[in-house]
């Protein structure tokens, strides 16, 4: 069923910045959660690669800008509330996480409160990162 409502992000909702999720398009598992303001969802659309709004650095983050590592865009989705954003992607390079991961959700929590690390790293940051 095709509607013909915007399919628009409501930007409003969070104060110019909202959620979004990057999932692998292939497994469906989540590899990392940024935000995104007007201008980031304009970039990706236009580009097809994930552009997010880095919060630290107060500026568009043209994911794997240093590390290579860019997700490119297969499928777009928004929440009902139009104030989360779903991209599917794949992630090239095998990582999205920068410590060299390949989803930033590399941490288990364990019963007694401890972290166990679940996935095998991909790339020493050390080594990409300069600077």
């Amino acid at each position: 069923m095709n509607t013909t409502e915007p399919f628009e992000p409501d930007f409003a909702k969070g104060g110019g910045i909202i959620p979004a999720v990057a999932q692998c398009h292939r497994t469906g598992r989540v590899l990392m959660l940024a935000y995104m303001n007007e201008e980031a969802w304009r970039t990706t659309l236009s580009s097809g690669r994930a552009v997010y709004f880095s919060r630290s650095r107060n500026r568009l983050w043209h994911k794997g800008e240093e590390s290579g590592h860019v997700q490119q865009v297969h499928a777009i989705y928004l929440d009902c509330d139009r104030d989360t954003i779903l991209l599917q992607v794949e992630q090239v390079g095998g990582a999205a996480c920068h410590e060299g991961f390949p989803s930033c959700f590399f941490r288990r929590r364990q019963p007694d409160g401890s972290a166990q690390v679940i996935e095998e790293q991909v790339f020493d940051p050390a080594k990409v990162y300069r600077g």
